[in-house]
């Protein structure tokens, strides 16, 4: 019956996903199976053979200890024989009926059966019948079974002991796995033995760098094409500003324009996105008073005044770098204002404290909102859902992917959810 505390399935999980406690169960398994075939094979082997052999001698020593007992058999005499050797005795007959342990009877053990070697008759009609006795062990069966016991759970620690240092690199690869995956390739995997486990864990560190390097190649040559397409487009758009402002090429001057000040953004969202990316990214921080740049910031939008700013008057003052907050608060109203133009209520930014000394920032708009199969996706690059493909909306994609990497890069994170109606941005700053 399953617990409700969920103990079972805690330990189905552990023990489906923990090689080192699959080996130690293996292991205990193992001495346990092997242990009981060879007492048995032993007890097999030597039961039938070694009965015969010992019997002549057994049989003459039982002899003499009738002998010694006299006829009739001294119930004094068998008392110190059982005293003195691990024995049972039991005697029946006509003058003396005494049994050394009357309780091996009602349990139908400990003696030979009647016509058995182990049995004798004296002259006068007894019967003698021995057996075996309280052995050393069995006289104190509590001290032996938990040194018993104490014996096995050492066995067992030292065991697991053995294995978690026979498999620690594992836990060493797990964790470098983790950092690469984090883009972290400074603290390559320790290499701590040269078998197995240590080659896999050189091999994964030759991966890791060629992968840092392929990464940094592709970031070089982003960084340089960006800043070589700068020069030309900036001359494109000089060279279209000094055409003619005649009536009939006003409409292709106006779409040149915006081509070219898209272009432009892209240059630079692409240049401040691979700086925020970078491992090593610099961030120039000051004491910022949040809730007065994001006032600012609305204020310099189109449409920025129609934006309802809930701001308390004792948040704290953090330090943060202002030219890259005041691109999160941008990108956020400005993608709120224009998805949620049609909504039936303007957008909300809402400033709150969180954690020790932290502000979260809250952008909420009223608009028709995003799938929920896509909200995992809005903060990707180039990402844009399929509502928001339209020449109208503007943008290339970049917008919240830029977001998230300056809240992470100032220590927090962005974090998206629809608000039904609308979509809601929080951005967590410390």
């Amino acid at each position: 019956m399953r617990r409700s505390n969920g103990r079972p399935s805690h330990w189905r999980h552990r023990w489906g996903h923990s090689l080192r406690v699959r080996l130690i169960t293996v292991f205990v398994l193992l001495a346990l199976a092997m242990t009981a075939v060879f007492l048995g094979g032993m007890q097999r082997a030597f039961s039938g053979g070694w009965r015969d052999a010992a019997r002549p001698i057994v049989t003459d020593y039982l002899d003499r200890l009738v002998a010694d007992l006299g006829t009739p058999p001294d119930v004094e005499r068998a008392k110190a024989l059982v005293a003195r050797l691990p024995i049972s005795i039991r005697i029946e007959g006509p003058a003396v009926n005494w049994d050394s342990h009357p309780d091996r009877r009602r349990y139908g053990y400990g003696y030979g059966a009647r016509g058995d070697w182990l049995s004798r008759t004296t002259a006068d009609g007894h019967r003698v019948t021995f057996g075996l006795g309280t052995l050393p062990w069995q006289r104190e069966p509590q001290g032996i079974g938990w040194i018993t016991l104490a014996l096995l759970l050492g066995l067992i620690v030292l065991a697991y002991a053995y294995v978690r240092r026979l498999l620690r690199p594992l836990d060493d690869i797990r964790a470098g796995a983790e950092r690469f995956g984090r883009g972290a390739f400074d603290a390559p995997i320790p290499l701590r033995r040269r078998d197995e486990l240590g080659d896999l864990a050189a091999r994964i560190n030759t991966m890791a760098r060629d992968i840092q390097g392929m990464l940094d190649a592709k970031r070089a040559l982003l960084l340089a094409l960006s800043h070589e397409l700068r020069s030309p487009l900036t001359r494109a758009r000089l060279n279209a500003e000094l055409l003619p402002a005649t009536p009939e090429g006003a409409t292709e001057r106006a779409a040149l324009l915006r081509d070219l000040a898209e272009m432009r953004d892209l240059i630079s969202d692409l240049l401040e996105s691979e700086r925020l990316a970078s491992p090593h990214a610099a961030l120039h921080r000051e004491p910022v008073d949040l809730a007065a740049l994001v006032r600012e910031v609305a204020g310099e939008l189109e449409g920025g005044e129609r934006v309802v700013i809930d701001a308390p008057t004792d948040l704290p003052t953090l330090s943060l770098d202002r030219a890259r907050i005041r691109l999160l608060v941008r990108n956020l109203l400005d993608n709120a204002l224009r998805h949620g133009a049609e909504g039936p209520q303007p957008p909300h930014l809402a400033l709150r404290r969180a954690g020790q000394g932290g502000i979260e920032m809250e952008v909420r708009d009223f608009g028709p909102g995003v799938d929920a199969a896509q909200l995992d996706r809005l903060t990707e690059p180039f990402y844009r859902t399929d509502s928001a493909r339209q020449r109208a909306t503007g943008g290339v994609g970049l917008g919240m992917y830029l977001c998230r990497l300056v809240a992470e890069a100032h220590g927090g994170r962005l974090s998206v959810r629809n608000a039904a109606p609308g979509l809601a941005v929080t951005a967590a700053l410390a």
